[in-house]
């Protein structure tokens, strides 16, 4: 694809840059090339209904339905990376304060939780997690069949699986559920700095991209709703 050959370009020019300050070469051949279009791709936004049933999938009466309702409720409720929640350690899961705190390199940020995230994170904690973990010292909050932290690889197949389940036909990623968290706050009236900080966004010009999207569904429904239109 043009994304590919434009980022193996890239690639190329910043090694020629680091072989030339190095004096290995005489001088960058890379410059000369010159990389593809790439055309944006449209975000993919779920809306609230397909989120619903999306977190209706998981079956409550074992374990990994548990466990995963209890994922897919954090990460609706966050908007979090996919990376950052399966890198979360028991110890960042405070029930009582109704909060979690998520860490990427030097940085921290603690994101509040709905009664009913932290009802299934609760029952998940105290039901689920103490029978998936083979040792009582894994730090892990979420834990896959072989009792260790959760994979993205593993996570991903969760998704897909209930994504046909729910029969979605959109392109549903756990970057999906990031947009459409973004989309929905801002539709439902929350500011953009709140956003942007919820995200964990350094630079507001990356949060700002979703209001476009949320003034954008704000139209159509609104011209498949009025009666004057």
């Amino acid at each position: 694809s043009n994304a590919t050959i434009s980022r193996n370009i890239a690639s190329m020019k910043a090694f020629y840059r680091y072989l030339l300050k190095l004096k290995l070469v005489e001088e960058n051949i890379a410059d000369k090339l010159s990389s593809p279009k790439v055309e944006k791709k449209e975000l993919s936004i779920l809306s609230v209904t397909e989120v619903e049933s999306l977190l209706e999938q998981p079956n409550l009466s074992d374990l990994k339905g548990q466990r995963d309702k209890a994922m897919l409720e954090t990460l609706y409720a966050t908007g979090i990376r996919v990376t950052e929640l399966i890198s979360l350690n028991l110890n960042e899961l405070n029930l009582n304060a109704g909060h979690i705190k998520v860490k990427k390199k030097n940085r921290e940020r603690i994101i509040p939780l709905g009664n009913t995230t932290l009802k299934y994170l609760r029952d998940y904690v105290e039901n689920a997690r103490p029978l998936l973990i083979k040792t009582e010292d894994e730090p892990s909050l979420f834990i896959n069949a072989n009792g260790q932290k959760m994979t993205r690889q593993g996570f991903w197949k969760i998704l897909k699986q209930y994504k046909e389940q729910a029969k979605i036909d959109k392109e549903l990623t756990p970057h999906t559920i990031r947009h459409s968290f973004a989309v929905h706050m801002l539709q439902n009236g929350a500011e953009i700095k709140t956003v942007q900080e919820l995200l964990g966004h350094t630079d507001v010009a990356s949060t700002l991209m979703y209001t476009h999207v949320a003034d954008m569904k704000l139209r159509d429904e609104y011209l498949k709703a009025h009666p004057r239109v």
